[in-house]
């Protein structure tokens, strides 16, 4: 506790902490008669007494509230742990006065109605435990095993004090007391010790805080629009432009103040929980989104009649997000955040590949009915083709062509690396949204695998976001990370695409536009333009995903639509819209 800070703890009933992990024998000694008769102190199967819970809290807050952290600690199951969060607590929230006071033992439904945690359905044990967390809670053990620990659910309340203003901070904690094998109790650790939502390796912390902004603008300075930028996104989205953007001081001024539990990555949204000074008004705030483009974007998932699906278009020259829309609007934000087979769309990615291992566009590369692989995969069209060239098996989406050559010309890791280095997929993006990053499995587990992987199967999965990224890299011969607000720094890629291969594969995305899979969608829309289609099959599902990108001018845009069928079924019209509504940009 800082100099000068006040102190309180109020006696009374004793509370026992919600417990988060597993109990394990840790480092703790008991002394029994002098350094030699010291013996390991372990969490032990029988619980504590009323009369040990209670004791266990008191000593535990008291010490807590009054900076006495060390002490706090060794009150403990894990005094290492605890020192860490205590002490990160104390640095990094500041309260200048702290008040614990202890409450009854609780419920499992209390915390869980607290935390926003379903309550587990009981069921009979051998030694039933009362304490979230507690190894073997709610398991049903063989009738040898080890009965697990089992604590006492309590809780309490926690008052905070800031120095500079007169607002405290109350809220109800939860703690779970175990007995240890010296016949004392302890609090059993976990994060939520310190704040029920506080879990994992998330922080705890007083940072600065804004306003929501007076109105959310386009690029262009009017007001955004679109059932898929929902207040909530759009609020996420202003918390982490503040986190990642270069210092502002004309902004700062403006912040706030407030207690956050927040993800170190940067990448989940803000838990605030309470604001300790309020910011000034909000002012505009700036993303990249285009309305016309977005309107579009909302009428493309409209459209699909009730499908689920989700579509982002990216200006491939600076990486930023021009529109992105979900259906359902309301749901899942699945265009930056689902992740699926993106089927015959990879082999983009595929053909880079290839075209860097020497294979040219050119090159013939047979198109049999099925490929060579163990367990032989075929394409979604009869016959065999066995004069084709590469970009005529990319022009028809041939899955035994790329599966056959890519098994004989790419190491295992090739694609992966490929992804990465050229495309940027796996860099953890910080668009200003949560996103969930595109996989490619380095080492796959065996040639079917390896197989399946080429053609967008397998274990790759992607979303509209990282598969509108691969196309506008291809567009503009270089990654630009997407990013939502223009000045949010962005991830660089190892490598561009070498001015031979980004022409090749133009000319390969261009060919499919105009005589491929995605002649009839691209109709009208050829001119400095490319495409290619996909189609995903999902285990026990009869209609595949729909799939499609393409490229005009600056802009990439990618859809995904679930139980849409071919790529030109559903995704390609949605994906044609926006290409459409952008013109020749």
């Amino acid at each position: 506790m800082r100099s000068g800070a006040k102190i309180g703890i109020i006696t009374g009933v004793s509370i026992a902490v919600l417990a988060g992990g597993g109990y394990g024998a840790y480092s703790l000694m008991s002394d029994s008669g002098g350094s030699e008769g010291k013996k390991p102190r372990t969490v032990v199967a029988e619980p504590p007494s009323a009369e040990q819970a209670a004791a266990g809290l008191k000593d535990f807050l008291a010490a807590w509230a009054a900076g006495d952290i060390a002490k706090a600690a060794s009150l403990t199951d894990d005094p290492a742990a605890a020192t860490t969060a205590l002490t990160a607590f104390r640095d990094q929230v500041k309260p200048s006065a702290l008040t614990l006071t202890p409450f009854g033992p609780t419920t499992q439904q209390v915390f869980s109605a607290a935390t926003g945690t379903p309550a587990p359905a009981p069921k009979p044990t051998a030694a039933a435990s009362g304490t979230p967390g507690a190894p073997g809670a709610g398991d049903s053990p063989s009738p040898t095993a080890t009965p697990g620990p089992t604590g006492t659910l309590m809780s309490y309340k926690a008052r905070a004090e800031f120095a500079g203003t007169n607002r405290a901070w109350d809220y109800q904690g939860f703690l779970g007391v175990v007995k240890m094998s010296d016949n004392t109790p302890a609090v059993h650790w976990a994060p939520s010790v310190i704040h029920p939502h506080l879990s994992g390796n998330e922080t705890i912390a007083v940072q600065p805080v804004f306003s929501p902004p007076s109105t959310v603008v386009d690029r262009n300075g009017k007001p955004v629009q679109g059932a898929s930028l929902t207040p909530a996104l759009m609020t996420t989205l202003q918390e982490n432009a503040n986190k990642l953007l270069p210092p502002d001081p004309n902004k700062d001024q403006d912040a706030g103040s407030a207690v956050v539990i927040s993800d170190p990555a940067g990448k989940g949204s803000q838990d605030k929980l309470f604001t300790i000074v309020e910011p000034k008004p909000g002012k505009p705030f700036k993303v990249t989104i285009d309305n016309t483009l977005q309107a579009a974007a909302e009428k493309a998932m409209t459209d699909l009649g009730g499908k689920p699906g989700s579509i982002v278009a990216i200006e491939p020259s600076t990486g930023q997000v021009l529109a992105f829309a979900n259906s359902p609007a309301n749901g899942q934000n699945r265009a930056f955040t689902g992740l699926l087979a993106p089927g015959s769309t990879m082999k983009i990615v595929t053909s880079a590949s290839l075209l860097e291992a020497g294979i040219n566009p050119d090159t013939v590369v047979a198109c049999p009915e099925k490929s060579g692989n163990a367990h032989p995969i075929p394409n979604s069209f009869p016959g065999a083709f066995p004069g084709n060239t590469l970009q005529q098996d990319f022009m028809m989406s041939c899955n035994t062509a790329f599966i056959n050559q890519g098994l004989a010309s790419l190491k295992p890791e090739t694609l992966s690396g490929t992804a990465k280095d050229v495309f940027g997929i796996g860099l953890e993006w910080k668009t200003g949204l949560p996103n969930a990053d595109g996989k490619v499995p380095a080492t796959p587990g065996s040639k079917d695998e390896q197989a399946m992987n080429y053609i967008g199967q397998g274990k790759v999965q992607m979303n509209p976001l990282a598969i509108a990224s691969i196309t506008a890299t291809v567009q503009n011969g270089e990654f630009k990370q997407p990013v939502l607000v223009a000045e949010l720094p962005q991830q660089k890629a190892a490598r561009p695409l070498s001015p031979d291969v980004a022409a090749k594969l133009k000319a390969m995305m261009a060919a499919t536009a105009t005589g491929g899979t995605a002649k009839d969608v691209m109709a009208g829309i050829t001119d400095n333009a490319g495409a290619k289609t996909g189609s995903a099959e999902v285990a026990g599902v009869d209609v595949t995903n729909s799939w499609f990108t393409a490229y005009r001018g600056n802009i990439a845009v990618a859809a995904e639509v679930q139980g849409g069928g071919h790529g030109v079924d559903a995704a390609g019209p949605a994906v044609a819209s926006i290409l459409k509504a952008a013109g020749g940009r």
